[in-house]
C-alpha cells in the first residue's frame, strides 16, 4: 500500500520498535482489513477463520516488508523531509543493510507462507504488488506526478488477494473491491500530499500538490474520485453481493464523504484537509464492514 501517515520514532526507541516502525504500521493494517473484506466477501458458505488467518498473515508479511525495503530505498528522500527525518534509517538509528535484510526476509516469507497455506493465484497477486510497488511506483515518484495513478494499483490489489485465497479465482466482483479501493486512495493520499506539500517539494517528490499551488488540480481529482466511488460503491448491491441496507447506507456513506472534500476544497487549509483524512479513514472500514455484514445477514 502507499504511504500514509504515520508516528515518527522517538530516538530511544528499542531495536524491536525501530524494526516495527520500518513496516509501517499503519500501512499494514489497512493491508489487513481489504484482505479481510476480500476473504470473507469471496467466501461461499461459513467462513474458514484459520484459512483467513493464513491469507492475512501471509499477505501482511509481504506487505510489512514491502513498505521496509521502501524505507531502504528512500532514506535518502526521507532524510530531507520534516515528517520522515527521525525515521530508523535517515536518523541512523539502524543501518541500511540490516533494513535491506530485514525486508528481503519478510517478503521472502510472507510469499513462500502464502504459497503454502493459500494458492498460487494469491501468492502471484502478493507478489506482484510487491513487484509493482518496489519496481514502479517507488522509482518514479521523483520522475513523473503519474507515480500516484501507478501506485494506486498494488494500492488495490490486498482484497484481490483475499477473494482469490476463498475462491481460487477472480471474478466481476471482486474488481468491484479493487475499485473501490483504487478510486478511495486518491481522496486519502492527495489530501496527505497537500498538507505534506512542502515536505515533499524539498525531496524532490513529484507529486501533484507540489506543482499545483492553488490547489485546483488536487482538489479537482478528489472530488472527482469521491464522486466516482459513490456509484462505484453501490455495484456490490446491483449484482447480489449485498442488499438493500448496504445499497443505502454506501450511498449516505459516500455523499457525506463528497460532502466532506467539498468543504475541504472550499478553503483549502491544513486544518480542513485533515479532517478530510480522518474522514477517509473512517470511511473505508465502515463502508467494507457494512458490506460484510450485508452479505452474511441479507
Amino acid at each position: 500500500m502507499r504511504e500514509s501517515t504515520e508516528a515518527t520514532t522517538a530516538p530511544e526507541a528499542s531495536r524491536p520498535a525501530l524494526y516495527l516502525a520500518l513496516t509501517k504500521p499503519d500501512v499494514s493494517f489497512l493491508v489487513v482489513m481489504t484482505t479481510v473484506a476480500g476473504y470473507a466477501l469471496g467466501t461461499h458458505g461459513p467462513l474458514d477463520w484459520l484459512r483467513m488467518a493464513h491469507t492475512v498473515f501471509g499477505t501482511t508479511l509481504i506487505a510489512a516488508g514491502t513498505s521496509a525495503m521502501n524505507h531502504y530505498i528512500e532514506r535518502d528522500s526521507d532524510a530531507l523531509m520534516r515528517r520522515t527525518a527521525s525515521r530508523p534509517l535517515p536518523s541512523g538509528q539502524l543501518n541500511p543493510r540490516e533494513a535491506f535484510w530485514f525486508a528481503l526476509s519478510l517478503i521472502g516469507f510472507g510469499t513462500l507462507y502464502l504459497a503454502l497455506a493459500t494458492n498460487v493465484l494469491a501468492t502471484m497477486l502478493g507478489v506482484a504488488t510487491s513487484v509493482m510497488y518496489l519496481g514502479a511506483y517507488t522509482p518514479l515518484k521523483k520522475r513523473t506526478m503519474l507515480a500516484t495513478f501507478i501506485g494506486s494499483f498494488p494500492g488495490a490489489v490486498p482484497p484481490l488477494i483475499g477473494w482469490a485465497a476463498a475462491r481460487g479465482t477472480l471474478n466481476l466482483e471482486a474488481w468491484f473491491l479493487f475499485a473501490m479501493l483504487f478510486l478511495w486512495q486518491f481522496p486519502h493520499f492527495d489530501a496527505i500530499a497537500w498538507v505534506y506539500r512542502e515536505d515533499y517539494k524539498r525531496a524532490g517528490i513529484k507529486m501533484i500538490p507540489v506543482a499545483d499551488p492553488d490547489g485546483k488540480r488536487t482538489f479537482r481529482e478528489i472530488l472527482l474520485t469521491a464522486a466516482l466511488l459513490v456509484p462505484v460503491s453501490l455495484l456490490p448491491a446491483v449484482t447480489g453481493l449485498a442488499g438493500a441496507h448496504y445499497f443505502f447506507g454506501a450511498l449516505v456513506l459516500g455523499l457525506m464523504l463528497v460532502e466532506v472534500c467539498l468543504w475541504a476544497a472550499a478553503s483549502k487549509t491544513n486544518n480542513r484537509v485533515k479532517w478530510l483524512m480522518h474522514a477517509t479513514v473512517l470511511h473505508l472500514p465502515l463502508l467494507l464492514g457494512l458490506l460484510i455484514y450485508d452479505k452474511f445477514t441479507h
